[in-house]
């Protein structure tokens, strides 16, 4: 059995998409596992608990991110909305993390 991951544009039958689309995802989760280590990181280093909600920087991330998506052709408010549920799960996060200490 071939265990190359095509590229999506490469592929020609579901199988191939499907074990593309699980490679990424296994990716994604490991990249999320690394944004996790800098929340708990921010939980480690913030004084104080109320600086752990910071609504500038949160705007920050979502623009950046929509910009970033909209210039590699991908729908600038899906992904806002996507990163925006992602910034608000690593609050939440970094909260629990901040209180565990």
């Amino acid at each position: 059995m071939n265990d190359t991951i095509l590229a999506g544009a490469d592929c020609t039958t579901m199988f191939e998409v499907r074990r593309g689309v699980d490679q990424v995802d296994r990716e994604l989760i490991a990249l999320l596992v690394r944004r996790f280590a800098y929340m708990d990181a921010a939980a480690r280093i913030k004084p104080e608990r109320s600086a752990v909600r910071d609504e500038p920087r949160k705007a920050q991330v979502i623009a950046n991110a929509r910009a970033q998506a909209e210039a590699a052709g991908l729908p600038g408010p899906a992904i806002a909305l996507l990163w925006d549920k992602l910034v608000e799960t690593s609050i939440a996060y970094e909260m629990e993390a901040f209180d565990r200490r």
